[in-house]
């Protein structure tokens, strides 16, 4: 019965949208455990969703199932000041605040974790990304055709996961990473003229697309009290947006960045775990996402290789988490992440449709162990509100501001059992 009821589950989670903004449009952290340390954690095993962030982490874990479901609220707004100057060549925005429509939704992250062998373990996960999600009731862009102005971007992902301790203490791992994405936008028209395919811009059905990635990682332990992680995850090549090539650079092209991770755990004292990580996610490879508005959108047409984009810049992230299990079958965890703003200030015009500007990020949660075999766990996460502000690049100068702004809850509830093979 196990297998047919873990391919249940995983489809299960392709029926759940996804919407996610936190260290740019990545998670905060995979796994309600790392997510109550605030991401932190490549190294440590803590549970079988720890392949998805280091996949040499499963060797140190018994057989297990484990099933998370969050509730997750992102609240995002522009607020426009001054007037159109209604100079000829300008575009000018309608002033005020407006805030995004649909700020909750519900997900879940799925995986388990075999051992073949005393020093071999496999895995499989699914889990989720997005935050490219906003739905403002109203034109932005002054485009009648449409009840309203937003993009949504969602991705799944399912990965498989092999590790081995290759000697006592140290263990190498890679994940196959299969990648499933849908993305629609609207209220665009007004970018038409811009559009190398204007067909293919805005206001159409969402359009899919997939694609392959790997991970690699490695865990060790070097003394009593200290551990090692790395994990690096490869660019993930995807299949083209064929709906919105006129938006995207590339002909719709909207791939997935690479990404490096490393970090340590030191136990102080008995029942302390003291976690640092360090995460780069190198959004400059996505031609979609990092190519700036201006002077593209003059010098180019959206679609093109070199067509506008949303101006995202690499980011760094910080990660510490604090982990107690000094209470009978309680354990308790808490962690503190910052991040770069990928977002600058000339970029705010286009970036009304993703704000994804939010950097602090407040964790804490708990895992009570009920027999020898199950356990359940709570985390909560608050990603602090966070702005960005800066000039309408199609307006008069210092006639327009644009301020973009998110901040997030997040509510995890999860439940993991083990079994013997």
């Amino acid at each position: 019965m196990k297998k047919p009821i873990l391919v249940l589950l995983l489809l299960l989670g392709f029926l759940v949208q996804t919407s996610y903004a936190t260290d740019g449009y990545f998670r905060n952290g995979y796994g309600i455990k790392y997510s109550a340390l605030a991401g932190s954690g490549i190294a440590v095993s803590l549970s079988s969703l720890g392949a998805i962030n280091n996949p040499a982490s499963i060797i140190n874990l018994n057989n297990q199932l484990e099933f998370n479901l969050s509730l997750f609220s992102p609240m995002r707004d522009y607020t426009i000041t001054g007037n159109p100057s209604g100079l000829e060549g300008t575009f000018g925005l309608t002033p005020g605040k407006i805030e995004s429509d649909k700020t909750s939704f519900f997900f879940p992250t799925l995986g388990g974790n075999m051992k073949v062998a005393d020093n071999m373990a496999i895995a499989l996960s699914i889990y989720g990304n997005g935050g490219m999600n906003t739905d403002y009731p109203t034109s932005t862009f002054y485009d009648q055709t449409s009840p309203g102005t937003g993009v949504n971007l969602e991705q799944m992902f399912v990965s498989g996961t092999y590790a081995i301790e290759f000697v006592k203490n140290h263990s190498l791992g890679v994940s196959a990473i299969f990648g499933w994405q849908r993305f629609a936008a609207k209220g665009l028209i007004a970018f038409s003229m811009f559009s190398s395919d204007p067909a293919d811009l805005t206001g159409n059905s969402f359009s899919t697309s997939t694609g392959f990635g790997f991970k690699i990682g490695y865990q060790g332990k070097l003394t009593d009290w200290l551990k090692v992680g790395a994990a690096y995850q490869s660019k993930m090549m995807m299949s083209e947006f064929e709906r919105y090539a006129g938006l995207f650079a590339q002909q719709g092209d909207f791939d997935i960045p690479s990404s490096w991770t490393a970090g340590v755990a030191v136990m102080p004292a008995q029942n302390w775990t003291l976690l640092l990580d360090v995460k780069q996610i190198l959004y400059s490879e996505i031609k979609a996402i990092n190519n700036p508005m201006l002077p593209n959108l003059q010098t180019s047409l959206l679609g093109n290789d070199d067509g506008a984009g949303f101006g995202w810049k690499d980011i760094l992230a910080v990660k510490f988490g604090v982990m107690y299990t000094g209470v009978c079958g309680w354990d308790f965890m808490a962690g503190y992440s910052n991040n770069q703003n990928p977002i600058p200030e000339s970029e705010v015009m286009f970036n009304i449709l993703a704000p994804a500007v939010v950097q602090n990020h407040v964790t804490a949660g708990f895992t009570k162990h009920i027999g020898t075999q199950n356990e359940v766990s709570l985390a909560f996460m608050y990603a602090l509100d966070n702005s960005v502000t800066g000039p309408n690049p199609l307006e008069a100068p210092n006639q327009q501001t644009i301020k973009i702004a998110m901040q997030q809850w997040q509510v995890e509830i999860g439940y993991a059992f083990s079994f013997i093979q």
